[in-house]
């Protein structure tokens, strides 16, 4: 067995929404490195662009950058057909873009905040994926990774609208691996506490003094640790794996 060609992903056209920082980052340079050519979809056009540029720099890969707020239904399905309009194909769909506003009480959290926290996080992934699953099904398949959060699994206080989104996102994954099988898998990434941008606003002293408690690893993950599942679950590695959800969090929550 060429263990290479078992992760490779030469001649694939990979999607990656919220894919200009963060996992999202990591991932999209990931697929091109494995050689796929890759899309990169973020609110923020230019940071797409500077990432494009730095996949074609090191990879030589093709890479679009593409402006989607995936939010809003129109510009999710814009997306879907700039990538089919550009690449004819889409290979690997990876529903990665998501938000967790920090609110005091849930009392306040307002209909506008709960409303849009949903629709980032549950409504963008599902027509997406929609749209994206049907063509892979109707032409030579492919793969769908979503990307949750152990939030999902155990909600806290201060996290129940995302929480809720987040374990949409799960049950999306199992109905859409029905519903594109045998020629499309759907799966999800489930990630804990990962030291990116988001980071930044944490108290990382107290973070650090719970995480040697509370997670058998006793740290955050860094976010080049999530390539091996989003590789994993990308390419003919997981060609017997569908509707499987993947916990990467250094074992916190068990």
């Amino acid at each position: 067995m060429d263990i290479g060609k078992l992760f490779s992903l030469e001649g694939k056209v990979a999607l990656v929404t919220g894919g200009s920082r963060g996992l999202g980052r990591e991932m999209v340079l990931a697929f091109a490195h494995a050689g796929a050519d890759v899309i990169i979809a973020s609110r923020k056009l230019e940071s797409c662009e500077a990432l494009a540029a730095e996949v074609v720099r090191e990879t030589g890969r093709r890479a679009l950058p593409v402006a989607c707020h995936v939010g809003e239904w129109g510009q999710v399905e814009a997306l879907a057909e700039r990538a089919y309009a550009e690449f004819g194909r889409v290979d690997v769909l990876v529903n990665n873009a998501g938000m967790s506003p920090i609110y005091d009480r849930v009392a306040n959290v307002t209909e506008a905040l709960y409303d849009k926290v949903l629709d980032v996080n549950l409504k963008g992934p599902f027509r997406l994926t929609a749209l994206v699953g049907t063509r892979m099904a109707e032409g030579e398949g492919g793969s769908i990774i979503m990307v949750s959060s152990t939030g999902s699994l155990h909600p806290t206080a201060d996290i129940i609208p995302y929480a809720a989104a987040k374990a949409g996102l799960n049950a999306m994954t199992v109905g859409f691996a029905r519903a594109f099988a045998p020629k499309v898998r759907v799966n999800c990434i489930v990630p804990g506490p990962f030291l990116t941008d988001i980071s930044k606003a944490w108290d990382m002293e107290a973070f650090k003094e719970r995480a040697r408690t509370s997670i058998p690893l006793g740290r955050g993950g860094e976010p080049h640790e999530i390539v091996g599942a989003a590789l994993y679950f990308a390419s003919e590695a997981s060609s017997y794996t569908t509707g499987s959800l993947l916990v990467v969090s250094g074992g916190s929550g068990i």
